[in-house]
């Protein structure tokens, strides 16, 4: 527990994170001593563009491809939106439909469901009780004019893990580009993204002990997308806008401390994770809302309550922890999880204890 020791435990780090002090230290130079912008090509610009490119390199060592392939953003959002729109707008000439899952973020399934307005055929598919997609209902999807196909690592509401690698090169077989949304994925468990299968991918600094406001798209080359936000043809013309220096710095930073300390890392999340299910036995009654043999992140726990609803459970403990009971991203308003639902889980018994490292 972190700040006032009256505040109750914070267990919502699916949601965002506090930022690591070792970030902290790292941005602060750049925000008053190291200021040029990094466009410039002056020394104080250069200087700003040498923090830029050492951070790209540490942002792309933790998903392993190369520093060129690292595209800035202000988050995964905008750089979901940036893969999915800036895709389809690049390569529709080869085709018009694409696929995803019913289980995404609302940024992916928004983001799809913009491109209907514009005619575009979008296949959504459906999930089994734990939310594993079938590889025999995607290969059944797959058409001639499928182009990309979009299915998330790591699940923001339940932490199931996707094995993308082998559902990307279902789609590489057939010659189909594929996205996965890391952003739960990144720091959590390994990311190795550099099979030539995997087309683009993407994350957030804020989920892992980063700054928000800074995410990255990762777009292989060979692969083209059009840019979504025009400007000063900062990265490779794909992502107008002055470079923000110091959450950029910030981002390689964290990715570095993750991927030096990754297996300490894993080994203390999975820990906190058993040991703050355990201690809830003969309180409440609950279920796992995945069973043990799923393949699924070390930070985020999702329960069942049986005999009381999640708002009677997070009221009740509200002293003790903050806990959610779907994802952040939807809206202020309490609003049924489509995931659940998906799931076929009883919406109103499930919390979700998400961890931090």
């Amino acid at each position: 527990m972190m700040g006032n020791k009256e505040l109750p435990e914070y267990l919502d780090a699916a949601s965002t994170t506090p930022v690591d002090p070792r970030v902290v230290k790292a941005m602060l130079p750049y925000f008053t001593e190291i200021f040029g912008n990094a466009s410039s090509q002056h020394i104080y610009g250069q200087q700003a563009k040498d923090a830029v490119e050492k951070a790209r390199k540490q942002v792309a060592d933790i998903v392993q491809v190369e520093a060129r392939e690292i595209i800035f953003t202000s988050g995964a959002t905008e750089a979901i939106n940036l893969a999915i729109k800036g895709y389809w707008e690049a390569n529709r000439e080869r085709g018009n439909h694409l696929i995803t899952v019913k289980t995404e973020h609302k940024a992916v399934l928004k983001t799809h469901e913009y491109l209907e307005t514009l005619g575009v055929e979008v296949t959504y598919l459906g999930v089994d009780r734990n939310g594993l997609i079938s590889e025999d209902a995607l290969r059944e999807a797959l058409r001639d004019d499928t182009i990309l196909v979009s299915v998330m690592h790591v699940n923001n509401e339940t932490g199931l893990i996707h094995d993308v690698e082998q559902i990307a090169q279902i789609c590489a077989d057939r010659g189909v580009a594929f996205f996965t949304d890391a952003t739960q994925a990144v720091a959590h468990v390994p990311t190795d993204y550099s099979s030539p299968s995997i087309t683009m991918a993407c994350f957030s600094a804020h989920k892992f002990g980063g700054p928000k406001g800074i995410g990255a798209l990762v777009i292989k080359r060979g692969h083209e997308i059009a840019p979504q936000i025009h400007g000063g043809g900062q990265e490779n013309g794909l992502r107008g806008g002055t470079y923000n220096t110091p959450l950029i710095v910030g981002f390689g930073e964290i990715c570095y401390a993750c991927q030096l300390h990754f297996e300490q890392r894993l080994t203390k999340l999975s820990r906190r994770k058993m040991e703050f299910i355990e201690s809830f036995n003969g309180q409440i009654e609950f279920t796992l809302l995945l069973p043990q043999e799923i393949a699924q992140s070390p930070h985020i726990a999702p329960i069942k309550l049986g005999n009381e609803s999640a708002a009677q459970l997070l009221i009740k403990k509200h002293k003790e922890f903050i806990a959610s009971t779907g994802s952040a991203c939807s809206s202020e308003l309490i609003q049924q999880s489509h995931v659940y639902e998906a799931l076929k889980a009883p919406q109103n018994s499930i919390v979700r204890f998400s961890f931090f490292d």
